[in-house]
């Protein structure tokens, strides 16, 4: 299993304004990459809680919108890191960039020589100075919006009005473009099936013509949906055998497979 931090994740308040360094974080620990470029290397999580999107299959609906979390300062977060083996260090969430703090995290570590992955939806830049080493792009697609008939994850209570505005925001492709131009970047698509690649396909050619970085087929990843072994028995070989005819990059989710869908894994 993988190795967790000591953590208090009870719900708690904010702390006094003046803790103007402090970020919610959901989950801190350490285990392996699940997914992408960097599969397979032992990476210490930082999961922010808070996102700006409500994708009916997140996996981590837990610290998107019902989140529970400890606020830590950057110095309890460096402090609880470096207890851990791993040099690479990956922030995600939730949507890590919603947070400023995050920004300063992001150099705090990079400083101290850690690789650092931020896992992204695609929608928020951060500054340009921000030494990001892999940018974990994930763009949602339209079979990611939640619905009455396809509630996010934790029931109905969740959708409130979220359907419109998670199908207005969902794509970004300034945003999109200007991430790619400016980090070593990896498209980590979640697909349900075969009706994602047109979407997938346009949404690349789209940002080709916008970036100045060559966008290879092999930046471009398929992923199977899934947040148990037993969903991903159902989509991994559609989703493979789409890469293979369409040239893109297959991403399994070892994580799901060696933990199923345990929490800090």
């Amino acid at each position: 299993m993988p190795v967790t931090s000591e953590i208090d994740v009870s719900e708690t308040e904010r702390p006094p304004e003046a803790a103007t360094d402090a970020l919610p974080i959901n989950e801190l620990f350490e285990s392996l990459q699940g997914e992408g470029t960097l599969t397979g290397v032992p990476s210490v999580f930082i999961r922010t809680s808070g996102c700006n999107l409500r994708c009916w299959f997140c996996d981590s609906y837990h610290t998107s919108w019902e989140p529970t979390h400890a606020w830590l300062s950057i110095d309890e977060i460096i402090d609880q890191v470096t207890d851990f083996d791993a040099t690479h260090v990956v922030l995600t969430g939730g949507e890590p960039l919603i947070h400023e703090q995050s920004i300063e995290l992001i150099q705090q570590l990079s400083a101290r020589g850690y690789h650092i992955t931020v896992e992204t939806n695609g929608t928020i830049v951060p500054p340009a100075e921000t030494p990001i080493d892999l940018a974990s792009v994930s763009p949602k697609l339209a079979s990611s919006t939640p619905t009455a008939d396809r509630p996010p994850a934790g029931g109905d209570a969740a959708l409130g009005s979220w359907a419109d505005k998670h199908e207005a925001d969902r794509i970004d492709s300034n945003a999109l473009a200007t991430l790619f131009d400016r980090y070593n970047t990896q498209l980590k698509f979640v697909v349900t099936g075969e009706s994602d690649v047109p979407e997938i396909t346009e949404l690349v050619s789209t940002l080709q013509r916008q970036t100045e970085t060559p966008i290879e087929s092999t930046d471009v990843l398929l992923m199977p949906e899934g947040q148990t072994r037993a969903a991903l028995s159902e989509t991994r070989r559609t989703v493979a055998e789409l890469a293979l005819e369409h040239g893109y990059r297959y991403t399994p989710r070892i994580h799901v497979d060696l933990w199923n869908d345990a929490p800090e894994t």
